[in-house]
């Protein structure tokens, strides 16, 4: 039980995160309020899983490398298309949005991916 309260948290504090995102960054919108902002959460942090699946765990945001934050803008410009109504980004959103999240990510750490 206590896990899963962890797991919730941790989507609830990613969809605040990409709603803050979504008012600071451009070409980065995030539709349908925190209802959208949580399904993207899901969507990105699935990519980012099956992206660190394939390509190791060296790529995650959390290594703070180049490749790491190539990786977390590729993943969040592939998310649109798999919730087009939710989720709009463009390539130079996809590249603030990934800068915004890392810096917020190493204030309150979350696991969007």
């Amino acid at each position: 039980m206590r896990q899963w309260l962890g797991v919730i948290v941790r989507f609830v504090v990613s969809a605040l995160v990409l709603m803050v995102v979504s008012w600071l960054s451009p070409g980065f919108v995030v539709r349908g309020g925190f209802v959208g902002a949580l399904i993207a959460a899901a969507v990105i942090a699935a990519l980012g899983y099956v992206a660190e699946t394939l390509l190791g765990d060296r790529i995650t945001p959390h290594s703070r490398g180049l490749v790491g934050f190539i990786v977390a803008a590729v993943v969040i410009y592939l998310a649109q298309f798999i919730i087009p109504g939710l989720l709009s980004v463009s390539i130079i959103g996809a590249l603030i949005s990934a800068f915004v999240i890392g810096l917020i990510d190493a204030f309150v750490p979350t696991l969007l991916r």
